[in-house]
């Protein structure tokens, strides 16, 4: 096999619950990711080497040397299964870069997905699970894909039920937020130490997404990091609120941001807020998707 085509989705967290700083240096999470439909696409050649390109609208964000995740993905897999294979990765981009939608987690999911297709190491799910927790808190997720439940930092999930499909419009700002810098601006901003507390997942968002029911869904979505989001970025604060009064049945930062995520009644709704959305906050672009949709699958 000379080539292999992964396509990997962003996520949404429709609920991001922070909790007690642990002595690694993380906190302790409840974190209800949910996979949507823009995606990126990973193709991985045969090569003597592990090298990276990227293409797309947040190309020029992407780091293509020894820092980009889908390289240490790559490589990560090579030393697990004890082989010296090479490949050239290409990404070619959708997922907005430092936009709080797990886009490099996604490329390096797609990387070992792809990698372990093209060298024949027939690995299975579980090794590459937990390759991907060490990678990222957000890579085991972009494997799996649909609606989970992820707790410790992230990476420990359990998959959700849900029924239907959400409609969203996502409004992408110009540049990114730095997921530590937005924690440590979390940790800044309360006034207790969130120490001696355990989060828990939100019994009505649950409900609302085992339902298929939006407008429920849309009262729960909640973010704990969304005020340290708007502290480092005022502006996000003028993007939610145009949404709202634009009709999304709710309204949230995706993640650690910049990224703001409203969701909506239906696919035309959508649409409609997409268009409307530019003339009234100050982003660089919008995307439609719906979820939930599959983790890293070979096209």
């Amino acid at each position: 096999m000379s080539s292999v085509t992964v396509r990997v989705p962003a996520k949404v967290n429709v609920q991001l619950s922070v909790g007690p700083l642990r002595e690694d240096g993380y906190h302790d999470l409840v974190n209800v990711f949910h996979a949507v439909s823009i995606f990126d696409d990973v193709v991985a050649r045969e090569s003597d080497s592990i090298t990276v390109a990227v293409t797309g609208d947040w190309a020029d964000l992407v780091p293509v040397d020894d820092t980009n995740l889908a390289v240490q993905a790559a490589r990560a897999l090579a030393k697990h299964a004890g082989v010296c294979y090479g490949a050239d990765l290409v990404i070619h981009k959708a997922i907005p870069v430092a936009g709080g939608m797990a886009g490099g987690s996604a490329d390096a999911a797609a990387a070992l997905v792809a990698c372990n297709e093209l060298w024949g190491l027939r690995l299975p799910a579980e090794d590459l699970m937990r390759l991907a927790a060490d990678l990222g808190s957000d890579v085991p997720f972009s494997l799996m894909g649909g609606t989970a439940l992820g707790t410790g930092r992230g990476e420990l999930l359990t998959e959700l039920p849900t029924t239907g499909t959400f409609h969203w419009t996502f409004a992408m700002a110009d540049g990114g937020l730095s997921t530590p810098s937005v924690y440590a601006e979390c940790d800044r901003l309360r006034a207790t130490p969130s120490r001696g507390f355990w989060p828990e997942a939100d019994a009505g968002l649950l409900a609302a997404l085992r339902d298929g029911d939006p407008h429920a869904l849309g009262r729960c979505l909640s973010n704990d990091l969304q005020p340290a989001a708007l502290s480092l970025r005022p502006a996000l604060a003028v993007t939610l609120e145009a949404g709202r009064r634009l009709g999304a049945l709710g309204a949230i930062v995706s993640g650690s941001g910049p990224t703001c995520a409203f969701l909506v009644e239906d696919a035309a709704h959508a649409a409609r807020l997409a268009q409307a959305l530019p003339e009234r906050a100050p982003i660089r672009a919008t995307a439609t998707a719906h979820g939930p949709t599959p983790g890293a699958t070979i096209l």
